[in-house]
């Protein structure tokens, strides 16, 4: 995409920090000279007295870097001279001039096509209008106030302790770089052109982000099932009615039997701080602790658990530990990350009867699996809804031979590794584009890269691309 684009030949110092070089037939202005900054002081709050508008706000902003018709503009009111002086024109720059974090100041949208938007829309509170002067093009002011080299001046000049804001005056001080009008043009052109590279490939990241654990839930749903034999990847040849609403039909030698028959099951030590004496401190897994297949053991707190009450209130390795509230059946396996570590009231331990029947790590697959189809969910709303000890005891799982549910982990733990870093692959991608498209828009707007020099260029003036 960028090949073609060579540096410029003549640079010279700019003197603003962060900008550096600049070309050198480029000048370097402030804002008030390359734009009209207004800063709205139309409320969100209507008078009945006043004329009806449509309101671009805050959020309208942060979220959208175009703004346009469709977007869902909140009702307000303004007067008439409100409305003539903040109300949007096509070509305006909007800038996010108040906010309660510092570097959401300064945040730049392109107003597109509101001229055809009634009721009238109009610039929010806590947003300033830039309306650039002839010699500015529209395309390149929000590009350049997209670069880190001027959103840092803004961020500089931020005011304020518990909410930031930006005063007029101090909008109109920022610097940028200022091209010809007709390299304005050109480096507004390209960007466009990239940027609508870029969000494509974004789009298609993030929507692998999104489906690769939609799949992940489908294998577990297949194998912990009998959908298929993970040992040969064909069905079943004879299957029965599980009679569980998440499970379907379930191979005909796998047994459907509830928790209790094959797990024991007990609920953590209650927390009662006015017990507490610090005689036999051990740190405690709480609900928060355990996610699905991970478990947090860092700023563990503490509670008095004597080693005779170590067999009840303690883990071992192997041990699934099953939240009772919140996402019920959230569940994960301890591994021994600590030598003696206690459970709150609200975690369950299961242990198998029998290890030479049963593998704990089938049964946590079995929970996800089951938890996905809401089998935990018991329709009462009333109260907070809790999965207790003799509810879980009486739900019913499949239960394959020893040798099928080993056969089964194996498969589902290759197939997580596999997802999770295909996962974390999309997402390190995602990264990199914002980041590249970050330091695109930085080397186009100081003139780091030409681009006169874009065999591109001729191709990027199209009819789709809005002159401004």
């Amino acid at each position: 995409m960028t090949a073609n684009l060579k540096p410029y030949p003549n640079m010279r110092d700019s003197g603003v920090p962060g900008v550096g070089g600049v070309p050198a037939h480029w000048n370097v202005l402030r804002l008030r000279n390359m734009a009209e900054v207004r800063a709205s002081n139309v409320d969100k709050h209507p008078r009945e007295s006043e004329t009806g508008v449509r309101l671009c706000n805050y959020v309208d902003v942060y979220k959208n870097d175009r703004i346009t018709p469709r977007l869902p503009f909140m009702r307000a009111s303004a007067t008439v001279r409100q409305i003539e002086r903040f109300g949007l024109r096509y070509g305006d720059v909007l800038i996010t001039k108040d906010s309660e974090v510092w570097n959401d100041i300064g945040v730049p949208a392109l107003v597109e096509h509101v001229e055809e938007a009634s009721p009238k829309v109009v610039c929010g509170y806590h947003l300033a209008v830039l309306r650039p002067f002839l010699d500015t093009h529209p395309g390149y002011l929000f590009r350049a106030l997209q670069s880190t080299a001027v959103a840092r001046q803004f961020h500089v000049r931020a005011n304020g302790v518990i909410r930031f804001g930006l005063t007029r005056s101090a909008i109109k001080a920022v610097r940028a770089p200022a091209p010809p009008l007709a390299e304005q043009a050109a480096i507004a052109r390209f960007l466009d052109y990239a940027d609508r590279r870029i969000r494509r490939c974004l789009a298609a990241k993030l929507k692998l982000t999104a489906l690769l654990p939609e799949q992940r839930r489908v294998i577990i749903h297949h194998a912990v099932t009998g959908q298929i034999d993970v040992r040969t990847g064909r069905p079943y040849a004879a299957r029965k009615p599980s009679r569980l609403s998440w499970a379907g039909d379930v191979p005909a030698h796998w047994p459907v039997a509830s928790l209790r028959h094959r797990y024991h099951q007990c609920l953590g030590k209650m927390l009662d701080s006015s017990r507490i004496t610090g005689s036999d401190p051990v740190p405690y897994l709480r609900n928060a602790d355990v996610q699905w297949d991970r478990i947090n053991v860092e700023d563990l707190p503490t509670m008095d658990i004597a080693p005779s009450e170590y067999e009840r209130y303690t883990v071992r390795r192997g041990d699934l530990l099953v939240c009772e509230g919140g996402e019920m059946g959230r569940a994960a396996l301890w591994a021994d990350e600590l030598p003696v570590c206690g459970y709150q009231k609200a975690l369950h331990r299961l242990r198998p009867r029998s290890a030479r029947r049963d593998l704990a790590r089938f049964l946590y697959y079995a929970l996800r699996c089951a938890a996905d189809g809401r089998a935990f969910a018991d329709g009462q709303f009333a109260t907070i809804p809790h999965l207790t000890g003799d509810k879980l005891r009486a739900h019913r799982f499949p239960f394959p031979p020893l040798a099928e549910q080993e056969a089964i982990v194996r498969f589902l733990d290759r197939e997580n590794r596999m997802i999770d870093a295909a996962i974390d692959g999309a997402r390190r991608q995602v990264t990199m584009l914002r980041d590249y498209r970050s330091r695109l828009i930085a080397d186009l707007v100081t003139g780091r890269l030409d681009t006169r020099t874009a065999y591109e260029i001729k191709s990027l003036i199209r009819k789709d691309i809005p002159e401004y």
